[in-house]
């Protein structure tokens, strides 16, 4: 299959994408489950921006750079915050029906979430991001240039000699599994949108297909990745054995709730006095974390119960049906809630228009790291960050049309597998998924140190070896290229995290959780090792990036 733009994942960074570059060229949208299958469906806070006369650009970008722990690149935090008032206007314009204020429709309702130093984040209740979904599909689907296809698979991609530069590659497109059959989609550009990494742990808010394909394929082509020991834990995951991936939005704690330890005492005072529950995620996530490890309790409790039952119901309906559902009556009980992976800051090394280290290869949304986030993304930065460099993105390609409208394409080979077998025991698979995840969690989690990142370096890479002999001996599956995808994905956030010694964000480590004066902030690049002497898919550290 031919296309101009390839784009892998159906969030709200791929369909932002794909509905400007359908004006261009044939968009073909590639999604490995169904079309709504994605972390934007599942966003209930909302999406950040100046939209009220009491905020400004200025407040935003303080909030932001605040969060990130000295890591965010400025100038990107101001072309996200000053750029993104438009793309909201823009999801408007296309049906977005963020909740309006009741005393003047004319103004958004805004909610206030941790790190916020004012009320600037657009919601539609708490489905927003099932809101943005439904119309950005709806205008995508009524483009006769987009084209979705769901239930594929992308394996790996493409690369083909660029021109005349010798050992220069560009992304020609990816190999796609459809079914049982490997098919080859070449494009111009290849936009990869696949969202989070959540799945490498044991317990996360992701969806199931939060695998880190994006970031695995971009890191096997030889791309650059960055910062990936930046990883998020959300605070407050609802804890029931019934319940699965269920996030309490940050926006309860944005209303008034309270953290609760086990004795039901409020304890955020003893981590940040001035901002209590209102501090960003990883001072939140430590403090329950260390909560429950000082009481040996499963859980902490979020309790809003204080506030009016019937303004409970109509701003929170999403999280009030579910939770009465298990029997949690939000408006009378603490809701009982812990820490769980959300977020990942680092991924593909993009530049400002969300263009890779690999030609006619571009990443956007959560697979990208383009330095908006540095150390610890602020709350509802990420959908926003999504329509800003999709926008970008867009600009880039129409303004290098001729370009890439003249690239040649190149006979590809089939995909190969004459030698391979079929799986038959799905154990193989299934063993090292669990084993992974539960490595991950243990010794690479909220709270690290050096003993803990060395004995799951280890295991994950002989983890590696046998899951790259897996995929040499037998014919693809859906569930073997998302094994091989997260081993690779927890294999870089491992070398990430030893390659820090020092506490920063949301990389904290028990060996030194002070940093002295002299300390410039620094970013972690790795590429792909080469040679067949190394072992498969093993990092190599470029030179690091120094942040100003």
């Amino acid at each position: 299959m031919n296309c101009d733009f390839l784009v892998v994942g159906s969030g709200i960074a791929g369909l932002s994408f794909a509905i400007r570059a359908a004006e261009i060229g044939t968009v073909v949208i590639v999604t490995k489950k169904k079309e709504v299958d994605c972390a934007t469906n599942l966003a209930q806070g909302g999406i950040a921006a100046v939209l009220s006369k009491d905020d400004s650009f200025d407040l935003h970008v303080q909030d932001t750079l605040k969060a990130g722990a000295g890591l965010c690149d400025k100038s990107v935090v101001k072309i996200v915050v000053e750029e993104g008032p438009d793309r909201i206007k823009e999801l408007i314009d296309i049906g977005v029906g963020f909740i309006r204020d009741e005393e003047d429709q004319n103004e958004l309702n805004l909610g206030k979430e941790g790190g916020h130093s004012r009320r600037r984040v657009a919601h539609a209740y708490d489905l927003t991001g099932r809101e943005i979904e439904r119309a950005l599909l709806e205008t995508a689907k009524a483009h006769p240039n987009i084209k979705i296809l769901e239930n594929r698979n992308c394996i790996d991609l493409i690369l083909q000699q660029n021109g005349d530069y010798q050992g220069s590659k560009r992304c020609a497109g990816a190999y796609v599994l459809d079914k049982d059959t490997v098919h080859t989609y070449l494009a111009k550009s290849t936009i990869l949108c696949t969202g989070g990494i959540g799945k490498v742990y044991l317990y996360t808010t992701n969806p199931d297909i939060a695998t880190g394909d994006g970031v695995a394929m971009a890191y096997r082509a030889g791309a650059k990745i960055a910062n990936m020991e930046f990883v998020q834990f959300h605070p407050t995951c609802l804890y029931h054995h019934q319940a699965k991936n269920f996030l309490i939005s940050e926006a309860v704690r944005g209303e008034g709730a309270f953290l609760l330890n086990s004795d039901g005492q409020r304890f955020m005072q003893k981590y940040d006095p001035d901002r209590m529950e209102l501090a960003t995620r990883d001072t939140v996530a430590r403090a329950i974390d260390q909560e429950m490890k000082e009481s040996g309790s499963d859980c902490v409790y979020l309790d809003i119960s204080h506030k009016d039952g019937s303004f409970l119901k109509k701003r929170f309906p999403t999280i009030f049906a579910r939770c009465l559902e298990l029997g949690i009556d939000i408006t009378k009980m603490p809701i009982p809630v812990v820490p769980a992976a959300h977020y990942l800051c680092g991924g593909v090394l993009t530049d400002s228009n969300g263009c890779t280290s690999i030609e006619g290869l571009l990443a956007l949304g959560e697979t990208s790291c383009t330095g908006l986030h540095g150390g610890n993304r602020l709350a509802s930065n990420s959908l926003l960050e999504a329509i800003v460099f999709a926008e970008r993105a867009f600009k880039f390609c129409r303004n290098n049309i001729e370009n890439w409208r003249h690239i040649p394409i190149q006979p590809v080979d089939p995909w190969q597998s004459d030698k391979a077998i079929d799986i038959e025991e799905e154990i193989l698979i299934n063993h090292n998924w669990d084993v992974l995840r539960r490595t991950m969690w243990n010794y690479v989690g909220i709270v690290r140190n050096e003993r803990r990142l060395k004995l799951a370096d280890e295991r994950v890479a002989g983890m590696l070896q046998e899951i790259k002999q897996h995929y040499l001996d037998f014919r693809v599956t859906p569930n073997m290229i998302e094994l091989r995808n997260i081993a690779i994905i927890g294999h870089l956030i491992i070398k990430a995290a030893l390659q820090r010694p020092e506490s920063i964000g949301l990389h904290y480590t028990l060996d030194c959780t002070e940093i002295d004066d002299k300390y410039q902030p620094y970013w972690n690049i790795f590429h792909r090792k080469s040679g067949e002497s190394v072992t498969p898919w093993e990092a190599e550290m470029d030179e690091v990036k120094l942040v100003i």
